[in-house]
C-alpha cells in the first residue's frame, strides 16, 4: 500500500539507499498525486500510480521515460535500460550514481521521470 509522501514510512529493512530516497523526496515533494511505495527492490515515487523514479536496490536511479525516448537516452553516460529477469524494457533506465552526483543532473533525471508519469493516465 502506497505511503502519502510527508509521512514517516517503516525504511528499517530496505536495502536501497536512504540518504538518495531523502534526496527524491525532498524533489518531488509538492508534486500532485505523489506516493511512494517499495517496489523492484527500492522505493518508487508514483504520480497518481504511475512510477516516475526511485531510489534503486543496486544504487542509482530507476527511472521511467517515454519508451520512444529510450534509445537516445541511453547513449548518455551511466545510463542504459533497466533489465527484467535479463529482459532489456524500452521506458525503463537504470541511472548510475556517477549520473546523479550534482544536483543539476540529479534534478533532470529526476524531472524526465516526474514528467512522464505526470503524462500517463491516473491507474
Amino acid at each position: 500500500m502506497p505511503t502519502a509522501v510527508g509521512g514517516m514510512p517503516d525504511t528499517s529493512s530496505m536495502a536501497y539507499d536512504e540518504e538518495l530516497a531523502n534526496r527524491l523526496r525532498e524533489t518531488v515533494q509538492g508534486a500532485q498525486g505523489l506516493t511512494e511505495k517499495r517496489m523492484f527492490g527500492g522505493l518508487a515515487f508514483l504520480i497518481n500510480g504511475n512510477m516516475a523514479v526511485s531510489a534503486s536496490s543496486k544504487g542509482g536511479l530507476l527511472l521511467r521515460v517515454d519508451p520512444a525516448e529510450t534509445d537516445a537516452l541511453i547513449t548518455e553516460p551511466h545510463a542504459e535500460r533497466f533489465r527484467m529477469r535479463g529482459r532489456e524494457m524500452d521506458g525503463w533506465l537504470r541511472i548510475d550514481a556517477q549520473a546523479i552526483d550534482t544536483d543539476d543532473e540529479f534534478e533532470r533525471w529526476v524531472s524526465r521521470g516526474v514528467t512522464y508519469a505526470q503524462s500517463l493516465p491516473p491507474k
